[in-house]
């Protein structure tokens, strides 16, 4: 005998083992001979990560499909993996160095340094892993891999390589997203920008040789406001510090304000007086007149607009700060880079990039400083050398003009601090070459999205795509394979052995310098003195981009790439359309091609699922205190509540607000399934082989057999649609209201009842669809269902193969007549359910059932089921008549009106001032609500969790009018 309670803390484990002897998830597991492939990779969660709710609605949704496939006999793999993860996790294992009190990383060493972070990945990385079997997921584990083993590195190197041969890898000094505490380029999508207090500071900028010009200010319809003669040319930032590097002042080619002065040079207010720098005044079409003066400070080496302006008009970029964000203290005096740095802007003449890079024009004072101290002191500087632009305070005294302002600040989203803009020497890949057939492949439909919309968002960025930083300045990672020879050339091959031949044969084939030196090295055996190795290695989502393949076994040609490549469906969240899957469609197209060379998607569909938030509809975060573990959520209501939920809420494009509240309710219904099963064993209801249900004879069967096809086909089409939410939402109704509310109960009197016949025929019934229920819920709720399905095979008998390797059911079966015939019993019965409720009828009382203007047919079926009637809905005689008895509520059923006389059970005036109290009450707390609601300071200042719980009370209580309105007028029908 079943359990009286279903005991998840026991069965879940005992369950997982079971799989995992059998083998059970292993690729190709009950594949049919001949079968089509089925291939999901999981989105490599980090070897530094932990199970959250992300994690769990994500890998729910790709176990759903894979489990589904599987019993559908395709030939399924779905291929496990982590991801190094670069930063995250030398920032874990520097931290666990500091707390042991063990020497840093650059006291160690970088291969020390390497040993100690695989020393950590095998004593603490993966714990996700067993996180997510908890889950159920149903990976094959024995192909686990990771962006760092032997395989994937070989898949990095042969990409890369062929890249920079090819032309779409190169490197080059850009301006970069620079990250002061891990000293690394970060890349725009590893950026957050947040809002933060800031100033916005305003300075004149001296003209060069005492020049004066007359500065003209007019409003929209040419009228003077402002004339007077200027000696300066005012600017506002909020980055005082960066001004040290700038190369120019340019304002729009319109404005006429400053036309007198465009070619002139300005003095920078910072610095020794007597090496003040000059820089030019330019036009150019990036200043907008109508903000702040209209001029604009051009730091190229610091500021991601001003870069693009000084390319357009060959203005020097110079860098100001190092690694840390800290003022430049390298070189000679500031005196001496100041001359330079002015020969520059009188002649224009700009030398190489490098030369550039080697002035340092931050003066002594500051060298060495804090950005942000170098900051404070450079204000005070210029502020009491009387350079700022002043205005008016309370008393009428100028002081210096400063606004206090909210400003976006772009933030590391690993480290927490604010990004610098910084110029640096990277490895870049050509993305927009690479991106142009990954944009055709889904303007074509040959990968689609789910929901669509999120291809505009896809297009967007694509189409504006920049080009890709895939270096960091990191020691954990795919180190870049290039190596550098005595005078800077540069040799990229797979080997160090490889670049030296490539190095021997370039300075050999060359005459001079380099040559006689390289040959002494080779004739005293040093060869490894001829090559420096870049230091670099590549940004985490370079590996990560090649998972399709890489994990298949490529660069080889695998068994399984010619089995498992394109695969099917990618399960992401949107935050990684750009880090990851633009990537993965770029790379894929690029390397894999099929027989005829054309290029082939990674996979035909990207399923973009929406957020799990708190009930409230936030975000969760760990300041907030809203995070919900879901590992919690297993360990209290089991994985399959916590899967059945985040399936029935994942509607596309709709975010998921979690209330544990709700997984306990899902909890009740696999309760409610386990009852189900053990009511049946309990009524003799046990697996009869011979079954078979087209020769089922009792209509109640014949229904049940039509709905479970029905639901059959709704899940099984559902699931194909990507649209869980309604597989589980079918299956929830079947299960829980055709199958247990009704069927189980209509049986009673068959299995208390004497005909054998017809009780072994709903015995063997019962059985059948049980064991359909539990096949169409083992991709939702995997632990219970193959507990279930093993303990109902009957005693001391085994099930053919485990449930997860059951066939899917294929529906086929219909009785629309017997079907129609129930349906027709189960609305009656709720409809005078629903008025017995409503009119507050006493449970116990009775009541004739009087049907008006029935047809024959509901004639007939007022007799056959005349019994279950009475039993189900405490109706005492039945009976038909031509017009509706006076006092009785109504309902319509079909062609027919069911009458209820409640004038003798209830006192109806009563009634009606109960109804009508209730409503009152209502329609006031409604008012209550939406004059709240449409307070714009109330839903612009309140918690958005108050906001949103006002909503969905209101919602709430709407719902509770419409049914006392009905109740209302059925009291008023019975008057």
């Amino acid at each position: 005998m079943l359990d009286k309670t279903y005991d998840s803390v026991a069965v879940e484990p005992k369950i997982a083992q079971k799989w995992d002897e059998a083998d059970a998830f292993r690729a190709g597991a009950n594949a049919r001979p001949g079968a089509e492939s089925f291939t999901i990779v999981i989105p490599p969660p980090n070897v530094t990560g932990s199970l959250h709710m992300g994690h769990a609605l994500n890998n729910t949704l790709q176990d759903i499909m894979v489990r589904f496939e599987r019993m559908r006999g395709k030939d399924v793999l779905w291929q496990p993996g982590m991801d190094h993860a670069g930063i995250a996790t030398q920032m874990v294992v520097e931290r666990k160095l500091a707390a042991e009190k063990l020497p840093g990383r650059r006291e160690m060493g970088r291969e020390a340094f390497i040993d100690k972070v695989w020393e950590w990945k095998g004593e603490s990385g993966g714990l996700i892993f067993n996180q997510l079997k908890r889950l159920g997921a149903s990976c094959d584990w024995s192909r686990e891999r990771f962006t760092m083993d032997e395989g994937l590195s070989q898949a990095v190197l042969e990409v890369f390589v062929s890249l920079y041969k090819e032309g779409l890898i190169y490197r080059g000094k850009r301006l970069v997203n620079w990250d002061p505490k891990f000293e690394t380029a970060i890349s725009d999508l590893e950026v957050e920008n947040k809002e933060a207090d800031g100033h916005m500071w305003h300075f004149k900028y001296p003209l060069a040789d005492g020049e004066t010009y007359t500065y003209v200010e007019k409003d929209a319809d040419g009228n003077v406001v402002l004339q007077e003669e200027r000696n300066y040319i005012s600017i506002a930032t909020t980055r005082p510090e960066t001004m040290l590097g700038d190369g120019a002042v340019a304002v729009h080619p319109s404005d006429e304000r400053y036309a007198a002065i465009v070619g002139k040079l300005c003095e920078i207010p910072v610095g020794p007086k007597e090496h003040r720098r000059l820089i030019p005044i330019i036009t150019d079409e990036y200043p907008d007149p109508t903000f702040g003066s209209g001029a604009v400070k051009i730091t190229g080496a610091h500021d991601f607009n001003d870069y693009q302006v000084a390319k357009r008009n060959n203005i020097p970029l110079y860098r100001l700060m190092d690694t840390r964000a800290q003022m430049r203290d390298d070189g000679e005096p500031y005196a001496f880079y100041a001359a330079q740095a002015l020969e520059i802007a009188r002649t224009g003449a700009l030398p190489s990039e490098s030369e550039v890079d080697d002035i340092n024009l931050v003066p002594d004072e500051y060298r060495g400083l804090d950005r942000y101290e170098a900051r404070k002191r450079i204000v005070d500087a210029i502020n009491a050398e009387g350079l700022a632009v002043t205005t008016l305070d309370a008393e009428g005294n100028a002081v210096p003009y400063v606004e206090k302002k909210k400003i976006m600040q772009p933030f590391g989203d690993r480290s927490g601090v604010v990004i610098e803009p910084m110029l640096t020497d990277q490895w870049f890949a050509d993305a927009k070459t690479l991106a142009k057939p990954a944009i055709e492949s889904v303007r074509e439909g040959r990968t689609n999205f789910v929901p669509k919309n999120w291809e505009k968002t896809y297009f967007e960025w694509m189409e504006n795509i920049e080009p890709w930083c895939i270096s960091r300045q990191l020691w954990w990672g795919h180190q870049i394979p290039a190596w550098y020879g005595p005078d800077g050339q540069c040799f990229v091959e797979k080997t160090e052995e490889e670049a030296l031949d490539a190095a021997v044969q370039h300075y050999l084939a060359h005459e001079g310098p380099w040559k006689a030196w390289v040959q002494e090295k080779l004739e005293n055996f040093e060869p490894g003195a001829i090559l420096t190795r870049d230091e670099d290695v590549l940004d985490t989502w370079f590996s990560s981009a090649l998972w399709p393949f890489s994990t298949l076994g490529w660069p080889e040609q695998t068994p399984e790439l010619e089995r498992y490549y394109p695969t099917s469906v990618l399960v992401t969240g949107f935050d990684i359309i750009f880090f990851w899957v633009a990537r993965m469609m770029m790379m894929g197209l690029h390397f894999m091609k099929d027989e005829e060379g054309n290029p082939v998607e990674p996979f035909h569909t990207v399923y973009v699922h929406a957020l799990v938030r708190d009930k409230a509809g936030q975000k969760m975060s760990k300041s907030k205190g809203n995070v919900i573990d879901p590992l919690e959520l297993i360990d209290e209501y089991g994985a399959d509540a916590l899967r059945f939920t985040l399936a029935i809420m994942a509607a596309q494009g709709r975010d998921v607000k979690l209330d544990p509240a709700r997984i306990a309710g899902y909890r009740n219904f696999g309760t409610k399934l386990w009852n189900a099963t053990r009511f049946a064993e309990m009524n003799g209801v046990k697996r009869n082989p011979r079954f078979v249900p087209e020769a089922a004879s009792l209509t109640i069967n014949r229904w049940i057999l039509t709905e479970l096809a029905r639901t059959q086909r709704d899940v099984t089409e559902a699931i194909e649609s990507y649209r869980f939410n309604e597989a589980a939402g079918s299956l929830y109704r079947f299960v829980w209201n055709q199958f247990c509310d009704w069927y189980l109960e209509l049986l009673k009197p068959v299995f208390g009842g004497e005909d054998a016949g017809a009780k072994e025929e709903a015995q063997s019934c019962v059985a059948y669809v049980l064991d359909e229920i539990y096949k169409l819920l083992h991709p939702f709720m995997p632990f219970m269902t193959e507990e279930l399905w093993a303990h109902t095979a009957g005693e001391g008998v085994e099930r053919p193969s485990l449930l997860c390797h059951a066939e899917w059911p294929a529906p086929s079966y219909a009785d629309d007549t017997a079907a129609d015939e129930i349906n027709w019993l189960i609305d009656l019965v709720s409809g005078i359910r629903s008025v017995r409720s409503e009119m507050n009828v006493p449970p116990s009382a009775t009541a004739p059932l009087v049907v008006v203007a029935a047809n024959e047919i509901t004639r007939a079926r007022l007799e056959r089921h005349d019994a279950a009637i009475k039993r189900l809905s405490r109706v005492e005689t039945i009976s038909t008549a031509d017009t509706a008895p006076k006092g009785s509520a109504q309902i319509v059923v079909g062609e027919a009106t069911a009458c209820l006389p409640l004038g003798s059970l209830i006192d109806l005036a009563a009634e009606k001032a109960r109804l009508d109290k209730a409503t009152a009450k209502v329609d006031q707390e409604i008012g209550r609500i939406m004059g709240k609601l449409s307070n714009e300071k109330f839903v612009a200042n309140a918690d958005p969790a108050v906001v949103e719980a006002e909503r969905e009370r209101l919602v709430e209580l709407e719902a509770q009018k419409a049914s006392l309105v009905i109740a209302a007028q059925r009291v008023a029908e019975a008057s």
